[in-house]
């Protein structure tokens, strides 16, 4: 990892190869299991950074006379204009490391020291998309498990970006897609490709919004539909409606917690009543880091952690904790201490007594307390067990909630 103006040996073959360099740096970013690449001319030169475990790091910097050719390569592989360089540019291409297929969605866009890529890697394994993998509690996987099992109704991620709504919507699409169903989605982008699922990408300048997508999805004969996200009153309105004429309903929407998201509904215009009937469950999460399980040590609890913890969960109880886990950092994190991510969730199933506070347009609050006298777990307390049990740690789960 580079920590300062480095001439890597990748800087040093630039100017051999700028497709040889993109093609070096795609391949490392993918060995390193990052997500994205973030390619910034700044300062005299161009920073490449990637984020691995959702942290942006600095791995190089090349001399700032390359960026030129670097961002028109970049341009080329996408399909994107190279003779513009005024406005931001989308596009994706393909390529193949090992034998097997990556996909690399692209934006490009116009800034102060010049134009600026961010390559997002869509990697193709099929495990991201499994529902067991996900990190979820077995009380709450079997709340969800009869979620899915309806016939009709909405389930809603919630979150704020980044925090892995979307993995979590296709984890859900895998388990429900089965040859005698009909599945459509709308998504804005489209990120990876299912089989036997209809898939259609929004489109602003043609006029394909989440609301009229949706319309249109209701003409083709759907039995589940995946809304990318719920951003506005039209979308709420149809979505609502969709899931009480017999559909099963999965989307998105960025609120803090599970409790917030009805009543944000109900900002957006949808009546009380059509939310109480439609809503299922929702399930608010949010990407820990995990533990590094070939440096793993377990340490005393006590002291600045325990502090911590009170300071931010005072309704959680510290007193029995013996020890924690971190990670001491080894060549397989790259020294990080951590290896991948795993979800904290907490999953609200709409009750009667949830219903009746809906109907009545009580505040996230009502809704809460009323759903943790039910037995719902906080994602504090899954961001917490999850620390007491070396998933993660509790300085992770500290930070998560302070940001």
């Amino acid at each position: 990892m580079a920590n300062g103006l480095v001439e890597t040996e990748i800087a040093k073959n630039a100017a051999a190869s700028t497709a040889r360099l993109i093609d070096t740096i795609i391949e490392e970013a993918h060995n390193l299991r990052a997500s994205d690449i973030h390619i910034d001319p700044q300062n005299g030169n161009v920073r490449v950074r990637y984020r691995i475990d959702g942290r942006l790091a600095d791995f190089h910097f090349l001399p700032l006379r390359f960026c030129p050719e670097i961002i028109s390569r970049i341009k080329i592989l996408a399909g994107l204009r190279t003779d513009e360089h005024q406005i931001p540019q989308d596009g994706r291409f393909r390529v193949i490391i090992g034998a097997l297929p990556l996909d690399i969605r692209v934006s490009v866009a116009p800034t102060y020291g010049g134009e600026n890529a961010v390559l997002r890697l869509l990697s193709d394994k099929a495990e991201q998309f499994a529902l067991e993998s996900l990190g979820f509690s077995p009380q709450n996987f079997e709340k969800i498990k009869s979620a899915i099992n309806r016939p009709h109704g909405m389930i809603l991620a919630a979150g704020p970006t980044g925090s892995g709504k979307t993995t979590t919507l296709y984890a859900l699409l895998k388990k429900l897609n089965t040859q005698d169903v009909s599945i459509v989605t709308i998504e804005d982008p489209v990120e990876y490709a299912i089989g036997g699922v209809r898939q259609i990408q929004t489109n602003s300048r043609a006029g394909l919004t989440f609301a009229s997508g949706l319309r249109g999805i209701l003409r083709q004969d759907p039995d589940i539909i995946m809304v990318g996200e719920i951003r506005d009153a039209e979308t709420a309105g149809i979505a609502v409606n969709a899931a009480l004429t017999g559909h099963l309903l999965l989307s998105t929407l960025h609120t803090n917690d599970a409790a917030t998201t009805l009543p944000r509904l109900l900002d957006m215009k949808a009546e009380s009543y059509l939310i109480a009937s439609t809503v299922n469950v929702v399930i608010a999460q949010r990407l820990a880091r995990r533990i590094c399980p070939h440096c793993k040590t377990k340490y005393p609890a006590g002291g600045a952690a325990i502090a911590g913890l009170r300071r931010a969960f005072n309704t959680i109880d510290f007193s029995r904790q013996e020890n924690f886990w971190r990670g001491a950092g080894c060549n397989q994190c790259a020294g990080s201490g951590f290896l991948g991510r795993v979800g904290i969730h907490e999953v609200l199933s709409v009750s009667s007594a949830i219903k009746e506070a809906i109907l009545n347009k009580s505040s996230a609050e009502t809704i809460r307390r009323i759903a943790i006298e039910e037995g719902m777990t906080t994602i504090a307390e899954d961001g917490f067990a999850k620390a007491e049990s070396g998933i993660t740690s509790v300085e992770e789960i500290l930070r998560i909630f302070h940001e």
